[in-house]
């Protein structure tokens, strides 16, 4: 059992006894183990129970519920809650905007015990009615409802990504298979996946679909499957999975055809009217290379498949170079545990060295982050100390001196302005009173993005993709004051949020505004996402010159300090 999965069990008992009005010092154990185990980077599954008993947190009895989980796949509490628990309730926990004390409300006094039923009662204005709900909540719930809705059987790319490679594995090593590749969203970049697609040849065609009931973990689907075309559904996930079989001979057509945005491949290429569309349903070609030089076009990546400026850039000659791993020179928005990280300081420094990394970026949470442990200003103190002490030690290696700085509701930054003049950088993010229309917001993060000690705007939505929508914003407006007041937008590379929206990457770089990858690692393990934040950025068309941490450690502190001394800091 991974750690995921035994922090997502023991964080639904939390809010089930909770909404079975359990214990609160029992509901506090449970709430405190969660925390502890996301802090852990080992497997859990692989410690024993003396282990687990060491852990802060922990103690002998939680150590034996979680011993439970691993060896039985559930523990007693849970499924006696469960036990208790109409499945419609226990789905609800899911809707953001409101906890298990709301819920209880809803199921005792309305009588409601499904989703289909919740909604119903939102729709009648029902829900509004209740004891310390009203209209605001009502329509909170009902959205949240709809987005997950609209949201249900899609997964994370980097949750999609391995089963896809697996079961491309599978399709690639039977013996008649004389060629098998991912399309689809996994081949695009998409940051959510409804579908994983594949396209299959065959040296005997006799055999199919037969072979594909041995895909591991999937549950076919005769009724919407067709004589060329295998569907099945991902027990565990509900994602979709679709085999295509096509002729050897036109796989390199098909695969282009089904790895790009279909408006995309419709746009004429010239004054004659071609498009990559039909060249796709033309003549046979060996590879996709080649369906592009008939057109006159220089390859374009999947990824880039999606825009139409990419087929003018093609036809100019001037697709840009995409960012790829290897260009980034360094990590910026990391945690510690000087906030909310499960790593030290030195531990996060040593782990980034280790990865071949020039620098780090620290950036630990502000002070009205209390909720995760920010920094107030005597422990910001203690921290550049140890920076300083472990750029001497570490050097050349070298950590900034950053904080992740709440903006506040005002738009204002959460420290006095000495205080802000002490770090090399401040990243500013929205992180609270989240419930905003599109004017708040955006008049929210431009009032910060025109705060001098601003350097880069962190996660601009706030949003957490499948979790919960982003406040909506004026995306162009905070682009062009960036753009202003010369401050970087990150690509939050968190598989969860990938914000800044790669729809938007363009717009900035017309506009000659720096993104940098930002893991926002709260973990030395954390540093891995850097990659989904490439994916993204290249979706965009980023370029390494346009990528702030693709600059070196020299140039980092260059720009740093001239920044500083141009905003009179």
């Amino acid at each position: 059992m991974e750690n995921k999965e035994l922090i997502r069990m023991f964080r639904l008992t939390a809010s089930l006894m909770e909404l079975h009005d359990e214990n609160p010092f029992k509901i506090k154990s449970y709430t405190n183990a969660v925390m502890v185990l996301e802090r852990l980077e080992s497997p859990i599954h692989q410690m024993d129970q003396s282990q687990l008993e060491k852990l802060d947190g922990i103690g002998k009895g939680m150590a034996a519920k979680i011993m439970e989980a691993i060896q039985t796949g559930t523990h007693a509490d849970l499924a006696r809650l469960l036990e208790t628990t109409p499945e419609g309730v226990v789905q609800m926990l899911n809707i953001k905007g409101i906890g298990p004390k709301k819920i209880k409300t809803i199921w005792k006094d309305l009588g409601v015990d499904t989703i289909e039923g919740l909604r119903e009662a939102c729709e009648k204005n029902e829900v509004s009615k209740l004891k310390g709900f009203g209209a605001k909540t009502q329509e909170t719930i009902l959205q949240g409802l709809q987005y997950t809705e609209a949201n249900k059987g899609k997964v994370l790319w980097a949750e999609a990504e391995p089963l896809a490679l697996e079961l491309l594995s599978f399709l690639k090593n039977r013996p008649e298979t004389t060629a098998a590749e991912i399309v689809g969203e996994i081949r695009r970049n998409m940051e959510t996946v409804e579908t994983l697609q594949f396209l299959l040849s065959l040296n005997d065609d006799a055999i199919w679909p037969n072979f594909l009931t041995e895909l591991p973990g999937i549950s076919p689907q005769e009724s919407v499957s067709g004589p060329f075309v295998w569907r099945g559904l991902v027990d565990t996930t509900g994602l979709k999975v679709e085999v295509r079989l096509v002729p050897e001979r036109r796989f390199a057509n098909q695969v282009l055809l089904y790895s790009a945005n279909p408006h995309w491949l419709t746009q004429p290429l010239n004054d004659s009217g071609d498009t990559l569309m039909a060249e796709a349903y033309g003549e046979p070609a060996a590879s996709e290379e080649e369906i592009f030089q008939r057109v006159k076009l220089p390859y374009i990546a999947p990824e880039l498949r999606e825009s139409l400026r990419v087929l003018e850039l093609a036809r100019e000659n001037k697709l840009p170079t995409l960012l790829t791993d290897a260009d980034l020179k360094g990590t910026v928005h990391n945690h510690s545990t000087y906030s909310d990280g499960a790593h030290t300081l030195e531990q996060m420094a040593v782990h980034c060295q280790q990865l071949g990394y020039q620098y780090l970026g620290i950036c630990d949470h502000s002070k009205s982050a209390y909720y995760a442990n920010g920094l107030n200003e005597f422990r910001i103190k203690e921290q550049h100390k140890e920076i300083d002490h472990l750029n001497q030690q570490l050097g050349p290696f070298r950590i900034f001196k950053g904080i992740e700085s709440d903006i506040l509701s005002d738009g204002s930054l959460d420290y006095d302005n000495d205080v802000l003049a002490s770090f090399d950088f401040i990243v500013a993010s929205i992180h609270s009173n989240l419930k905003m229309d599109m004017v708040k917001a955006t008049d929210r993060l431009l009032t910060a993005i025109q705060n001098p000690y601003t350097t880069m705007l962190g996660h601009p939505t706030g949003r957490l993709l499948l979790r919960r929508e982003g406040y909506p914003i004026d995306h162009k407006a905070v682009i062009d004051a960036c753009a202003a007041n010369q401050v970087i937008i990150e690509i939050n590379a968190n598989p969860w949020r990938l914000d800044l929206d790669w729809r938007w990457v363009e717009y900035a770089l017309s506009q000659n505004v720096l993104l940098s990858i930002n893991p926002d690692a709260h973990s030395m393990r954390g540093y891995e996402d850097m990659r989904y934040g490439v994916l993204v950025g290249r979706k965009g068309g980023l370029t390494p010159e346009m990528t702030f941490n693709a600059k070196t450690r020299e140039e980092v502190a260059t720009y740093f300090e001239e920044r500083k001394r141009a905003k009179g800091i």
